[in-house]
């Protein structure tokens, strides 16, 4: 996409700056994918609600986020990046105060989902200005810099929402974006550029298709434990959401300018990474909403010591990308994808075998450990992977559309292991929660085990073809390596 700056906005903008507010509203928006988890018992001792209550608590946001994730991409390129990029923080910082202030869990709900709406406009349009503000010798740099901030925020959330939900009150949970949000704010107005992209049509019978489709489908996931699967909504609403879905299909691969061209998945490594990501949230959200419940509510932690306990798992990428990037180089990135998916679902596993109503730390750190480290093998070279998987120019598509699988796959995560939970257990005693609990993990560990089948299904490194002899005198080109598709 050409990129318009103006004079005004281009001396106006900086690369320090536009690093530093990016930065921010991606920790933001990454903080709130899981911040929320180490909460969700007191918030539920305060509010009340059921299961379904809680899997809304944080499905709302994932979903919305998910669905118009790519929309909001587009409503930047359309109407001015750094313009949708404020409108998006606004929203945001809104409804973080009133999640904050909510007097229920309904209108907590409602807040999260709001949330989700103000990510998905705010979040894909940090990359596009970091990118027009910062030279493009700097900008390996910045991108570090950026997703470091950003996995900080997925590590460390557990943990602040843990230790806020204690020290303070799980409502500060959510204040904690207001200030920062009006910081930010005024600072994007004044600080960054403003950009444009090619104006391309906004795709909004997509998005209603796509987002009506998922609703649907968790909606009936969700209720289908409590009221029954032959409840006449809980039917109406999986059918209804998979006919949607499956119009979404037919109409993207028919339409001019769809959100997501449905030709992209005729590459087998395209289609292989999505499916590797899509699979491996799947399991490794539920995963997280049940363990964090099942530490304090079972095991007697504290918010803050269920946040810490938590780190060797969802910490690990940050002391592992590094190395996996190298490997990734070194041997490609498939295996390593791979071994990584494989390693959390063993990790998942054993888990599920060592649980009980009094398991010791001790017990469990291993499993943690190995689902970790499986995640830090994931994160970098499925990153190289999803990129190298198009041309060049489809590279922006490709990468919104893999970070709303990935929010997609959380949503259903939840949805599909907290009713297999609820199916087997509750919260009645302790060990009704470990009944539900682990065939819910057992079947996590088999849904990222089979992530990493559609990760070994994504083509190897190969040679480009065979290097012709070069004239006398003159040295052999190299041998490049690409992905084949």
């Amino acid at each position: 996409m050409s990129e318009q700056n103006t004079p005004a906005g281009a001396r106006r903008g900086g690369a320090v700056w536009a690093l530093v507010i990016t930065s921010v509203a991606g920790f933001m928006a990454a903080l709130d994918n899981l911040v929320v988890t180490t909460a969700l018992p007191s918030i539920r001792e305060d509010l009340g609600g059921a299961l379904d209550d809680l899997e809304w608590t944080v499905s709302a946001y994932t979903l919305t986020f998910a669905v118009l994730l790519m929309f909001g991409a587009a409503l930047g390129d359309r109407f001015g990046r750094r313009r949708m990029f404020i409108a998006g923080l606004a929203v945001f910082t809104g409804a973080s105060a009133a999640a904050a202030m909510a007097p229920g869990i309904g209108s907590l709900i409602a807040a999260r989902a709001v949330q989700g709406v103000g990510a998905a406009v705010m979040m894909p349009l940090t990359l596009t200005l970091l990118t027009a503000a910062v030279p493009a010798a700097r900008r390996g740099t910045a991108y570090g810099i950026w997703g470091a901030v950003n996995g900080l925020a997925v590590a460390s959330g557990p943990l602040i929402g843990g230790t806020l939900t204690e020290h303070v009150s799980w409502h500060w949970v959510f204040w904690l974006n207001v200030p920062l949000g009006l910081v930010a704010l005024p600072l994007a107005r004044l600080r960054l550029a403003e950009s444009h992209g090619a104006g391309a049509p906004l795709d909004v019978p997509g998005t209603l298709l796509a987002s009506g489709g998922l609703v649907g489908i968790v909606y009936g996931l969700v209720r289908g434990p409590a009221d029954g699967w032959t409840d006449p909504v809980v039917l109406t609403a999986l059918f209804a959401g998979g006919a949607l879905l499956v119009g979404f299909v037919l109409y993207s691969s028919r339409a001019v300018n769809p959100m997501l061209p449905m030709r992209l998945f005729r590459s087998r490594a395209f289609s292989g990474i999505n499916a590797a990501s899509l699979l491996m949230f799947v399991g490794m959200f539920g995963s997280i909403f049940l363990l964090s419940q099942y530490m304090q509510g079972v095991l007697g932690s504290s918010p803050t010591e269920a946040g810490l306990r938590m780190l060797p798992w969802t910490g690990m990428p940050m002391l592992g990308a590094p190395v996996a990037g190298i490997m990734s180089d070194r041997i490609g990135g498939r295996p390593v994808v791979a071994a990584g998916l494989f390693l959390q679902a063993a990790g998942l596993g054993w888990m599920a075998c060592v649980a009980t109503a009094d398991a010791s730390y001790a017990a469990q750190l291993p499993a943690l450990i190995m689902s970790g480290v499986g995640m830090a093998l994931y994160f970098a070279p499925a990153a190289n992977l999803v990129m190298s998987s198009v041309r060049p120019q489809e590279q922006g598509i490709a990468s919104g559309a893999n970070n709303a699988l990935r929010e997609v796959g959380g949503a259903l995560g939840i949805a599909v292991m907290s009713s297999i939970f609820s199916a087997q257990g509750g919260y009645e005693s302790a060990q009704s929660f470990v009944d539900g609990m682990r065939p819910a993990l057992v079947t996590g560990a088999t849904v990222v085990a089979l992530a990493g089948v559609a990760a070994l299904m994504i083509p190897g490194r190969r040679k480009t073809g065979p290097v012709a002899a070069p004239p006398a005198g003159q040295a052999p080109a190299p041998v490049l390596e690409s992905t084949a598709r």
